[in-house]
């Protein structure tokens, strides 16, 4: 075994028996050999460990950490402290990477320095059927994702980053330290106080990763993947931040997603100044005591108040977008997009 790899590979494991070979494989036959495998098997009852350590005799290059049923943060955490490469590659038992995923993106990460993260597109494979929608949905937007500016701005939106795709510099992730029990998504949490420490995010145009939809999926099922859990994420990012010092919020947007954003901020003790809308039937009205003005009327609201962009629609999100920046907001600085 190579006494310091260039990549370690971080797979959590539970319960993976029906995909866990499929997934050694295609770490296996990867193009860069220069890797680590740390399989950590978080409490396991279906054989999946026995398979790993089976797995582990004929190649090296795998190392088993086995332990009781902690849950996902505890086993990445134990990942990580056993990592011995300048880069940290995360995958899934239950996907696939493609044979160049791994040198493709050590390669991009050696030679840009200024990178912290590199994710690339991926391909949803699985159940096809209906309910569906939203992940495929999900996965055309964030694939749609490359350029640092573009997850940046696209930050607060959804998780910009499919995590298993991922491949990161182990010493950044240690300084953040590690992954977070939130009760959230533990991605999207790091992705959110990673780029508060100036973490830059890229992703590859390559399809590097099959990730593997169904309804077993945790995303699906663990209460921790929700989306009021993801507003939590953001609202306590933006609260570290933008909104720090009590200041004010505008909310372009009255339907179901900027009505929730109300609820949440004021639960936390921030104000909505104002609501701004297109639709003329909602105009005048008031939502949780704040009033309904349209973009003209918001060219005289205060300034200093941050504005926020919640639609879930892409198109009306551009659209608002383009309507702030005629009244001089900045993404970033008094606007920013949320869903």
């Amino acid at each position: 075994m190579t006494s310091s790899p260039r990549v370690s590979v971080l797979l959590p494991v539970r319960d993976a028996a029906d995909t866990l070979g499929e997934c050694l494989a295609s770490l296996r036959s990867q193009t860069l050999r220069d890797q680590e495998v740390i399989a950590v098997d978080d409490g396991s009852r279906d054989g999946s460990l026995e398979r790993l350590r089976a797995a582990a005799r004929d190649d090296p290059r795998l190392r088993v950490v086995a332990g009781p049923a902690r849950g996902l943060v505890a086993a990445l955490n134990e990942g990580l402290a056993h990592a011995r490469a300048p880069l940290l590659a995360r995958m899934d038992a239950d996907d696939v990477a493609h044979p160049e995923r791994l040198e493709r993106q050590a390669l991009r990460l050696e030679s840009d320095p200024a990178l912290t993260a590199l994710g690339s597109r991926v391909r949803l494979v699985g159940s096809p059927g209906t309910g569906n929608e939203g992940m495929r949905a999900y996965v055309e937007w964030q694939n749609g994702l490359l350029e640092p500016q573009a997850i940046a701005r696209e930050l607060f939106v959804e998780s910009p980053l499919v995590h298993p795709s991922v491949t990161m510099r182990t010493e950044a992730l240690r300084a953040r330290g590690g992954y977070r029990d939130t009760g959230g998504p533990e991605d999207y949490d790091l992705w959110l106080r990673a780029a508060a420490s100036s973490w830059r995010f890229a992703k590859l145009p390559h399809v590097l990763l099959d990730w593997r939809d169904g309804a077993r999926r945790l995303t699906r099922t663990d209460p921790r993947y929700h989306a009021d859990r993801f507003r939590a994420a953001k609202l306590e990012a933006l609260a570290a931040g933008l909104l720090a010092g009590g200041r004010a919020v505008v909310i372009w947007g009255a339907g179901p997603i900027g009505k929730a954003w109300s609820r949440d901020l004021r639960a936390h003790g921030h104000s909505v100044a104002a609501f701004v809308e297109v639709d003329p039937d909602k105009l005048g009205q008031r939502i949780h005591g704040a009033p309904v003005v349209d973009v003209a009327g918001a060219r005289h609201l205060p300034r200093g108040l941050l504005h926020l962009g919640a639609v879930g629609n892409a198109a009306a999100r551009e659209r608002i977008r383009v309507e702030a920046q005629r009244l001089g907001l900045e993404e970033g600085r008094n606007f920013v997009a949320v869903a």
